[in-house]
């Protein structure tokens, strides 16, 4: 009998348990609970002014501002990359304060200053909105509101009478607004050189101190006056429109960076260049081109036929982008009708070796290559002659502002800028930055051909498109202001033919720009429409640059 009670009780057990969960689902899901209450849904504007004042700091700003907009997925992406992004702030932040607290060593008997830990902790700041202004600029500009509510652990350890005294920073808390400009715009990735971060209001900051162990912030009154402190004190650093800079591109690139002057190159002469011919002689020339300009052409020199001791006297104008880091490289070659041109030698000049408008003459002797503990540089190669001067550009247009007259004589115009201004010479910079709404009747293959005093310059094709972005420079070196000169743009469609003989073009519309206002404003950054063309514009940015 126990054995067939316990066996029914099972059977009970197992049938009663789906009977009773089914009978509960149909009885309480079907009945409404009055414990539990929806929540009250009401406009904003049905708020009394106490509860306002409760509610609006903690409102996302693209709530309070709609031109703001939600980045929940930049959240997203510096929530997973936090760990990473802690690293590498960190670091730099203590490359940025060896410097300074190098300066304090030997002060105040202080024998040193380091970081025991520095750590943001796992608590990543939020985004609650960001803004993106449009520019006709080469550069971006955003605005954004963060906060912060982190844990971070930043001990710093300061020796003083060999003694060492911990300084703690924790349970930090930042909101601010926050603008973010990165420019210029590069051809090389990732697109921009610097970062110029700024801020727009005095940002809230809290956090608790602690020395020694001792919490610092609870001294009556002392919170309030370091929360002064520190406000007032990055406010005064980084407060639009100041800004802290993070270089991006190594300033050595020459690319990142805008021309800062001319070098005026002479190549006088070479002396005992090597034998590279059968019948004991070369036929030299030199190239010669600035590092970090790979995107301009080098120069050349013309070719001296069998002299080993040749005289050029050719005189060439080179931009400069970063006096302290460039060096003019010098490249002498053998010319050769068939193959490639034997190399004889070459040298590199630092521009940093050179003063401002002073004229400087240097012979160097030949080396193959920059490799010091290259046997073959033992080799006797001859020496090259070079005349130097690097022409720095100078601001005289910065207390001038505003049109003027386009059709303006040069002679009225130069009693205003002074006539040394007008007689100067520097370097015109003509970026083409895109175009919009350029149709042709039979393709769509536009490209933009510059035209400045019978120089011609293009840009690359783009293929079917009504909309192209071109964004790329042409420079011409002037011996003085382009006063009375026009540049004419012409964008044109190409397309070969499907056999491959020939191609056909198409004008899709030009302008034409007076650049009197371009040297008086040292530079214009517009949009003009096309003539010969339906609704077509083209949008380029002029620079004049006056040595």
């Amino acid at each position: 009998m126990s054995f067939v009670g316990s066996l029914l009780g099972i059977i009970g057990f197992a049938i009663g348990i789906p009977v009773g969960v089914s009978l509960g689902f149909l009885v309480f899901g079907h009945t409404e609970s009055t414990d539990v209450k929806s929540p009250v849904v009401r406009p904003i504007g049905d708020f009394d002014k106490d509860s306002l004042i409760d509610i609006l700091p903690e409102l996302p700003l693209w709530i309070k501002h709609p031109d703001y907009e939600r980045v929940d997925w930049l959240n997203d992406v510096i929530r997973d990359m936090w760990p990473y992004l802690d690293k590498a702030i960190c670091g730099m932040i203590k490359s940025m304060c060896e410097p300074i607290f190098s300066e304090y060593i030997g002060t105040y008997f202080i024998r040193s200053i380091d970081f025991e830990s520095l750590t943001f902790g796992s608590l990543p700041p939020i985004i609650q909105g960001i803004k993106v202004h449009e520019m006709n600029e080469d550069n971006l500009v955003f605005d954004l509101a963060a906060k912060w509510a982190g844990n971070p652990n930043i001990i710093l350890v300061l020796n003083v009478f060999y003694l060492p005294i911990k300084v703690q920073l924790i349970d930090m808390q930042i909101s601010a607004s926050v603008r973010v400009t990165l420019k210029p715009f590069v051809p090389t990735f990732p697109c921009f050189s610097n970062i110029f971060v700024s801020l727009l209001d005095k940002p809230d900051v809290d956090f608790g101190l602690k020395v020694m162990g001792g919490d610092l912030m609870a001294i009556p009154g002392l919170y309030q006056f370091i929360q002064n402190i520190i406000k007032r004190y990055v406010a005064s650093l980084y407060l639009w429109p100041q800004s802290l800079e993070i270089p991006v591109l190594d300033a050595s690139t020459g690319a990142a960076n805008k021309p800062v002057g001319i070098l005026h190159v002479t190549v006088v002469r070479a002396s005992d260049l090597l034998k590279m011919d059968l019948l004991g002689s070369s036929d030299p020339y030199v190239k010669l081109k600035l590092s970090g300009g790979g995107i301009i052409p080098s120069k050349k020199t013309s070719v001296k036929p069998k002299n080993l001791n040749p005289e050029w006297n050719e005189e060439f104008k080179l931009t400069v982008n970063d006096h302290m880091s460039q060096v003019l490289e010098l490249h002498v070659f053998d010319w050769e009708k068939v193959g490639l041109h034997d190399k004889l030698g070459m040298q590199v000049i630092p521009l940093m070796v050179l003063k401002p408008n002073e004229k400087k003459e240097l012979t160097i002797g030949l080396v193959k290559n920059l490799d010091s503990n290259d046997p073959r540089n033992r080799k006797p190669r001859g020496s090259i002659t070079v005349e130097l001067t690097f022409v720095p550009f100078v601001d005289d247009t910065a207390s001038l502002n505003g049109p003027i007259d386009l059709y303006m004589r040069k002679q009225t115009v130069s009693k205003k800028l002074g006539s040394s201004f007008v007689n100067r010479a520097g370097l015109l910079t003509v970026t083409v930055i895109s175009a919009k709404s350029v149709e042709g009747k039979h393709h769509n293959n536009p490209f933009a051909l510059v035209v400045f005093k019978g120089d011609k310059r293009k840009t690359k094709i783009l293929k079917k498109t009504r909309d192209p972005s071109w964004n790329e420079e042409f420079q011409f070196m002037l011996d003085e202001a382009p006063f009375e000169d026009v540049i004419h743009i012409e964008v044109i469609s190409k397309r070969k033919h499907k056999l491959g003989f020939g191609s056909s073009k198409e004008a899709l519309g030009h302008v034409d720009i007076n650049l009197v206002d371009v040297v008086y404003n040292s530079r214009i950054n517009e949009k003009y429409h096309l003539i010969n063309s339906r609704n077509g514009m083209i949008h380029v940015d002029i620079k004049w640059n006056a040595t």
